[in-house]
């Protein structure tokens, strides 16, 4: 049986390591390199290490893409976006909570 190779980006496990580098996350988010810098000049892609050799975790990926989305197609501005991917966590946040509860009455 064939064995077939699986991308750093799309492994099945997200995982908050810093592992990909900055041309991974262009790549996979239909990014420049502008573009990602000023995301994370907002804060909204943390980066690990100097900014020439940085490395950002999957679940920066997913944040990445969520972003780009936002500002697509609801043409939000950083800060609009910052603000949403803040609720957005926040609701998933107290939506797997309630889902604790319901399981435990």
């Amino acid at each position: 049986m064939p064995q077939t190779t699986r991308s750093i980006l799309s492994a099945d496990l997200v995982s908050d390591e810093p592992e990909l580098t900055i041309d991974d996350v262009c790549a996979a988010c239909g990014l420049t390199r502008e573009e990602i810098a000023g995301y994370v000049s907002e804060g909204l892609a943390p980066a690990q290490g100097p900014a020439v050799q940085w490395r950002f975790s999957r679940l920066t990926l997913i944040r990445l893409r969520r972003a780009r989305r936002l500002e697509r197609d609801l043409g939000l501005n950083p800060a609009g976006v910052a603000l949403a991917l803040d609720l957005m966590a926040r609701i998933e946040r107290l939506q797997r909570r309630l889902a604790r509860y319901e399981q435990e009455i």
